[in-house]
């Protein structure tokens, strides 16, 4: 049975156009953002600490995720890799992720020889392309986090301002999507692969990023608004660029949800797919044009 294959018997309950089970949703979204604030907030290892936990999650559920297509991803090298690329980043920057990303890679290419020819390249090719996608794009909130140093000399500085940015203008796309797509969404942006996202959802992320982005960049970084603008806009396409990569993924893997750890949400990576694309971008507009 593949992650979230349920038996053709079970029921299946209806939650209207929500399409979710909104208390628990709502629920496990509070107590999610209150870890992350918590850990933000008092002692910045502890919130890469976090993070690194959230890449070894990702690792077992897109392993689970690949199985359902005989993928076999070789778990202990990707984790370790991955929480070393996280590490590497905050402490040592830009130079010292790529480094550690390609010598991850090699290792893992070096792993899976063990296994013998058979299924070789479809393993491989899949262990880099997981590589990419949730470690070393999550090394990206260890350099963001790194711009107000690597010490809490203060524990509200640049590094944590731009953390908060940006999940709140990532949080804005996703809750502005949501609330326009539920009330307003008529016209499908891509029923293919994602039958529930709309034009009208895709509006109303646009318009909660932007004034998102515009209100957090000059009021907590006291950045110009045009910079505020940008971002939103950049955080938008982004958002549901990542969205709809994940769905993509789900829909070949032939899978509802990589697990079910989060009550209502599905697994952690159907709540990171947004935040890995956008933190990109963001890290690297906010550090030639703010910090």
């Amino acid at each position: 049975m593949t992650p979230s294959t349920l038996p053709a018997d079970a029921p299946k309950k209806d939650h209207g156009r929500a399409g979710r089970n909104l208390p628990a949703a709502v629920a496990s979204a509070v107590v999610l953002l209150a870890l992350v604030a918590g850990t933000l907030y008092f002692w910045k290892i502890a919130f890469l600490l976090l993070v690194a936990a959230a890449v070894v999650v990702g690792v077992w559920e897109l392993r689970r995720g690949f199985l359902a297509k005989k993928i076999d991803l070789p778990e202990q090298p990707l984790m370790l890799g991955g929480v070393v690329m996280v590490a590497v980043a905050y402490f040592w920057g830009a130079p010292a992720l790529v480094t550690a990303t390609a010598v991850s890679a090699l290792v893992i290419m070096l792993w899976l020889l063990r296994r013998g020819v058979e299924g070789y390249v479809r393993n491989a090719t899949a262990s880099v392309f997981v590589l990419v996608y949730l470690p070393f794009l999550a090394s990206f909130v260890s350099l963001m986090l790194s711009e107000g140093g690597t010490l809490d000399f203060d524990r509200w500085d640049a590094g944590v301002k731009g953390i908060v940015v940006f999940i709140l203008v990532t949080v804005a796309s996703d809750t502005g999507g949501y609330a326009a797509g539920v009330l307003f969404g008529k016209h499908p942006m891509a029923p293919v692969i994602s039958p529930k996202k709309s034009w009208e959802g895709f509006a109303g992320s646009a318009v909660a990023c932007v004034a998102a982005g515009w209100f957090l960049i000059t009021t907590l970084l006291e950045g110009e608004w045009w910079v505020g603008v940008l971002l939103g806009l950049i955080t938008v396409v982004m958002a549901t660029l990542g969205d709809l990569v994940e769905s993509v993924i789900k829909r070949d893997l032939g899978i509802k949800d990589m697990s079910h750890v989060i009550p209502g949400h599905g697994g952690l990576m159907d709540r990171l797919d947004s935040l890995l694309a956008t933190i990109a971008p963001t890290w690297l507009l906010l550090h030639l044009l703010v910090f």
